[in-house]
């Protein structure tokens, strides 16, 4: 029994080493048969299932004559092959790499795939899959990109994996400063610029130049704020089109609520259970609201220039990192001293000028063995989210045109007083 249990696992080993190849190899063979496909492939599907095959099958006899040397050797001969299959299609005009690096990394996860982490293994043959078919995206995204782009990724990846995990994880302080831990407030600094930056990427994958609606819509994930001020400010100079503008706006708004709701899903699920239902009412009645514009937006197009500039520079990371701590520290001791009355104000307060930062600080405070109950956090992120909109409705009131003023504002009004009312009625 114990010796079948065995064979079907090893079966099962190889099988998924196979799938892998098969996975790989129909992508690469798919992209070469695209027209304008330059880059020439010395393999296709069952290429890539015989290498990815190889692979388990020289991991499978080195461990059955217990050396490695079996591994590095047959690993050898198949790098070789795809040397030589490389000189010959660089000779023929095509200097590309992909696909050989592609094979290697294909043998390496049947490799995985005996040694029983096929999780890794699939996870891997995805991301790679993935890779490869976004050619023309990566291309578009080095085209578009600066060197500050460049300069502020270098400056995102050193802040995340070189000072994060130095900082301390404790504080010394005592309370109620104790629940400013370094740690903890940078991660949130890392987390809230890594949304942003993943905006910014759509933005400059997709292009702002796609539609004021797909503007708005991917926009509002780097900056809602931002969305507001362009189409407010282009509302004025720009005639006729005040219900795609409006249309941008409340998508920007809308995408708000969805990433207040990540941010709590990451940090405090048992919050999520809560706030999730005003948060989703007030989002649906927005998205509906959003749709009535779609239908009766006019029928005028306008290429929107890409005014987005990267959000993340070291000196906005550090003021969120410091309006972060006083604000987890205001809340903090607001509920110590004044109770819920004082996470209310201090909500207000917040979202005037950033939700992400009282959010992420509400759903600190409110984990398990900390200072402040479920309810009272999902009421405070809901007054920030409404005190924040009612900062971009300034932002539409004092720049954008009459007409835009009157289009925005019933969708306005009927998504803050949804989010207020249901979260209170909780």
């Amino acid at each position: 029994m114990v010796f079948e249990t065995a064979q079907i696992d090893l079966f099962y080993r190889f099988g998924t080493a196979l799938l892998i190849g098969l996975l790989v190899g129909l992508q690469r063979e798919y992209a070469h048969l695209q027209p304008g496909e330059e880059e020439r492939s010395f393999g296709g599907t069952r290429t890539f299932a015989l290498l990815a095959l190889l692979g388990c099958i020289a991991a499978f006899l080195a461990d059955q004559l217990d050396s490695i040397a079996v591994l590095i050797a047959i690993l050898a001969i198949g790098g070789g092959l795809i040397m030589i299959a490389y000189y010959a299609t660089a000779r023929e005009g095509s200097i590309g790499m992909t696909t050989e690096a592609a094979a290697l990394v294909t043998f390496l996860t049947g490799v995985i795939c005996y040694r029983g982490d096929l999780a890794i293994a699939a996870a891997l043959a995805v991301a790679m899959t993935v890779l490869l078919e976004l050619k023309l995206q990566t291309r578009t995204l080095v085209r578009n990109i600066t060197r500050a782009d460049v300069y502020a990724t270098l400056t995102f990846a050193v802040i995340t994996l070189i000072i994060l995990p130095v900082l301390p994880t404790r504080s010394i302080l005592p309370e109620p400063f104790d629940i400013l831990v370094p740690y903890n407030i940078w991660l949130m600094v890392v987390f809230i610029s890594g949304i942003s930056f993943l905006g910014y990427l759509l933005i400059k994958v997709i292009g702002a130049r796609r539609g004021v609606g797909l503007t708005g819509l991917v926009g509002g994930l780097a900056s809602s704020t931002a969305v507001t001020l362009s189409f407010a400010q282009r509302s004025r100079t720009v005639a006729g089109l005040e219900k795609p503008f409006a249309l941008a706006i409340l998508l920007a708004w809308s995408v708000m609520f969805v990433r207040i709701m990540i941010e709590i899903a990451v940090i405090n699920p048992a919050l999520l259970r809560i706030v999730w239902i005003p948060l989703t009412a007030a989002l649906i009645v927005s998205a509906a609201y959003c749709i009535y514009l779609y239908r009766l937006q006019s029928t005028g197009k306008i290429e929107e220039e890409d005014t987005f500039k990267n959000p993340f520079e070291l000196g906005p990371a550090l003021t969120f990192g410091l309006a972060y701590a006083a604000i987890l520290l205001l809340a903090h001791t607001t509920t110590l001293y004044l109770g819920n009355a004082g996470v209310y104000l201090s909500s207000i307060a917040s979202g005037l000028a950033d939700v992400d930062a009282i959010t992420l600080s509400l759903a600190k405070l409110s984990q398990s063995g900390q200072s402040l109950d479920l309810q009272t956090a999902a009421r405070g992120i809901v007054l920030a989210a409404a005190s924040n909109t009612l900062v971009k409705a300034g932002i539409v009131l004092g720049m954008g045109s009459v007409l835009l003023r009157k289009i925005i504002l019933p969708g306005l009004l009927l998504t803050l007083a949804t989010a207020v009312g249901v979260v209170f009625v909780l």
